[in-house]
């Protein structure tokens, strides 16, 4: 079987009041479009198909990325006038799915149930029941429970306004019978727009079945139509990530404030998450690892038994076991520690390379450097790697103790279980296994008087 999937995405929604298009709002640090493109991605032998209009050129170069036909309704006359667009690009014996951009989680699993359902004789149809249905199209039953049609909030009567069970808009229906309806649809109505939904009742009167199925929660099918929407939806989606985690064996300190905006691949066991972590791109965690509060982590991988304390930063790295990072520390893209590896606070390191069982505890940037093994970096220690146009390495060996605020100016190379003196500008290669240092020469003055404010 073959799938069209059309993805309606050309609405303005002015009640974000936003110059950025409503399907570029975020959640979990993804377009509300790219979440829906994402579900229909996963279906087999599917071809997808976007409609937009407001901010039509934004959103094509944004999500210039997706394997998909882009096609600009013009003029916005409704969901039906929006599908018509597209009208020419199906195939007679394709099952059409019809999505929303701004309802961006719905479940496979339910749009896969909604497929199913879809035959010669049949046009599937998801809906929902509401407590409060007020602004949604409602389903209309005959009483033997068929549905009959879809009536709109302002063309419903008093008593259609009562009925809970409401339309999602999202369907599956046989291209050919999908392209003659497309072809019969008016817009005599209170908006004086192209209802889709009215394919509903024109399939009734040729004696189509109408399947409903139902989401296993209404989140499901919520669409975002404003910033409380918005913020609700991403609450709903991280819940989820933290529940998957919770189930796979890891302790979240509060599940409330945790955010996943990216995945993580791989995941060890006896793993601790304090409040407030974030995890963007694609990350991979060890056994036994401890993230302290306050933690972004981003595209890098954690080996076992690491503890990272609070507010730390780590992005495109990679920790060895055993290795401790923090607090406040920041590891920058493409740092790669090796096992027992501790850094500390107000610590900076970038594009660098430390070797087992290194220490750089305490208030130090370390950027483009190889540092060795069993290396002690003092205090306020930084490597001076750019002289305002290129950038140099710094090499420290095996074994080197930098004394407290040194600046190792590169290119340079400290030299295997060398030292360098507190204070020391080093310029110059140092030796193994000897002590370097560069100090001026200290002078105290006799009789030396502190200045005082000249009174007025």
């Amino acid at each position: 079987m073959k799938i069209t999937t059309i993805i309606l995405a050309a609405g303005k929604g002015t009640r974000m009041r936003s110059e950025l298009p409503k399907i570029l709002h975020k959640i979990a640090n993804r377009p509300l479009l790219q979440h829906v493109y994402d579900t229909a991605k996963q279906l087999q032998h599917n071809t997808v198909k976007i409609v937009v209009g407001h901010g039509a050129e934004q959103v094509t170069e944004t999500l210039k990325d997706l394997e998909a036909d882009w096609v600009e309704q013009k003029q916005q006359l409704g969901t039906g006038h929006a599908v018509q667009q597209v009208s020419d690009q199906i195939a007679d014996a394709d099952t059409v799915l019809i999505l929303y951009g701004d309802v961006p989680l719905l479940k496979l699993a339910t749009v896969k149930l909604l497929i199913n359902n879809v035959n010669d004789q049949s046009l599937a149809l998801l809906t929902v029941n509401l407590a409060n249905p007020a602004g949604y199209g409602r389903i209309v039953r005959n009483a033997a429970g068929q549905v009959t049609k879809i009536v709109e909030e302002k063309d419903a009567t008093a008593g259609e306004k009562l009925i809970n069970e409401i339309n999602t808009g999202i369907m599956a229906v046989q291209g050919r019978q999908l392209k003659k309806w497309l072809s019969r649809l008016n817009n005599s109505n209170a908006q004086g727009e192209y209802y889709l939904t009215d394919v509903i009742e024109m399939a009734v009167a040729d004696q189509v079945n109408i399947v409903t199925s139902q989401p296993e929660t209404e989140d499901e099918v919520l669409g975002v139509n404003n910033r409380i929407q918005l913020s609700h939806l991403e609450r709903v989606y991280q819940q989820e990530q933290a529940n998957g985690l919770m189930e796979q064996g890891v302790t979240l300190k509060d599940p409330m404030r945790f955010d996943q905006r990216g995945s993580i691949d791989s995941l060890g066991q006896d793993i601790e998450i304090d409040v407030n972590v974030i995890f963007e791109g694609k990350n991979s965690i060890g056994s036994n690892v401890k993230i302290g509060a306050n933690t972004q982590i981003k595209n890098s991988i954690i080996g076992d038994y690491v503890e990272i304390l609070a507010n730390c930063v780590i992005e495109d790295a990679v920790i060895g076991q055993g290795s401790r990072i923090g607090p406040y520390a920041r590891l920058r893209p493409d740092s790669v520690l090796a096992e027992d590896v501790h850094v500390g606070n107000f610590v900076e390191i970038k594009k660098s390379t430390v070797a087992a069982g290194s220490k750089i505890n305490h208030l130090s940037y370390i950027g483009d450097a190889t540092v060795g093994s069993k290396v002690n970096v003092g205090a306020g220690t930084i490597t001076c790697n750019y002289d305002g146009v290129n950038k140099f390495r710094t090499i420290i060996e095996d074994g080197a103790f930098i004394g407290s605020n040194s600046q190792l100016v590169a290119p340079v190379t400290v030299g295997k279980n060398a030292t360098i003196g507190a204070g020391s500008t080093i310029t110059k290669d140092t030796p193994e296994n000897q002590l370097t240092l560069s100090r001026g020469k200290q002078v105290s003055i006799t009789g030396w008087q502190r200045p005082v404010k000249k009174e007025k």
